[in-house]
């Protein structure tokens, strides 16, 4: 039986990961945690960059409105953060629901250019301290840590186990949706919007649903970092955080889960190994991303279609008719194990 690229890539994933926090030091795993929350982010903008094609960046916002929305209950009501993850998400989703309707209509650079200012409207906002809530500059403190079963998420040992269950989770999830006609739909309308849109797949309801869908698992990041961080602030949710997380999807591949992982250690882990470099490591990893962009510009795991192999019937079932005057039997397309 042939083993899948994808299968591989996993399997060599869980090999790297699972023995990590025996043998890495309190700071790479550390690293290792932040790959995994920006490892959820590019996740959650794959559905909308990767698989729909629509170009986002200002994913930053989804990921702030979950976390002050965490951060605001836990500190002003007691509630547990643990609690407050789906609520997040919710917060996230209904937030890209009311944003991006009046704008789903836009393509292209102009959907982007529009992003780029939702982006930044929410990040001024939580400057401006809108209603007195979002603590302005200086952002909020004091906010709880994760309690899972009676044990308090604090050390990085802890939140590596978390962050990473949560990742394979969204794997799971997202990989079941990029196979459903759900995900076949997302995929036409990065192909060809008019042509997906005369087979008579409603774009506009597509195309909101799939923002609002990573929106929502951003907001769920923003949960886990702020509860890792116990302090937010408006710097963090900047335009510099959403083109990272726009970098990671197109240099992994995008549509591509495997290449979504693979890009989050690329962009955030690579540099984090060349610290010791700190005056030339930006330069060599901006070189190393212009000549990528040049000789594989798909991404280094881009995703591939699924192949389908036609089941061969004997001869005489592939004729029009049958002997008996009865209509032949169709050949079946199946997709394979």
């Amino acid at each position: 039986m042939r083993v899948s690229r994808t299968a591989i890539f996993y399997c060599a994933l869980v090999l790297v990961l699972v023995p990590a926090p025996f043998f890495l030091n309190a700071y790479w795993l550390d690293v290792l945690d932040s790959i995994g929350i920006y490892a959820i982010l590019g996740l959650s903008l794959n559905i909308i960059l990767g698989h729909a094609g629509l170009f986002n960046l200002g994913h930053a916002a989804f990921y702030a409105v979950g976390a002050y929305t965490a951060a605001i209950l836990n500190t002003q009501f007691d509630i547990p953060m643990l609690w407050l993850l789906p609520v997040c998400g919710l917060t996230a989703g209904l937030f890209a629901l009311i944003v991006v309707r009046p704008i789903i209509k836009l393509r292209g650079d102009y959907l982007c250019i529009v992003t780029v200012g939702v982006g930044e409207i929410v990040r001024i906002a939580l400057v401006n301290n809108v209603f007195g809530l979002t603590g302005g500059s200086n952002g909020i403190l004091g906010i709880q840590r994760l309690h899972l079963f009676g044990l308090v998420i604090r050390r990085p040992m802890h939140f590596f186990f978390f962050i990473w269950a949560f990742v394979a989770l969204t794997v799971f999830l997202f990989t079941r949706l990029e196979r459903s006609r759900f995900g076949r739909a997302l995929n036409y309308l990065r192909e060809d919007e008019v042509a997906a849109e005369g087979s008579g797949i409603n774009t506009a309801h597509y195309k909101l649903a799939a923002f609002v869908i990573g929106a929502a698992w951003a907001g769920m990041a923003g949960n886990i970092y702020a509860a890792k961080m116990t302090v937010i602030a408006p710097e963090s949710f900047s335009f510099w955080e959403s083109v990272v997380i726009f970098a990671l999807v197109i240099l992994g591949g995008a549509g591509s889960i495997p290449g979504v992982l693979l890009g989050s250690f690329v962009i955030i882990g690579l540099p984090e190994l060349f610290r010791g470099f700190a005056s030339a490591r930006m330069l060599v990893f901006g070189l190393a991303m212009i000549v990528m962009m040049i000789f594989r510009n798909q991404g280094i795991l881009p995703a591939h279609p699924r192949p389908y192999f036609l089941d061969v019937l004997p001869e005489n079932a592939l004729q029009p008719e049958s002997t008996s005057g009865s209509p032949a039997a169709e050949p079946v397309a199946k997709e394979p194990s």
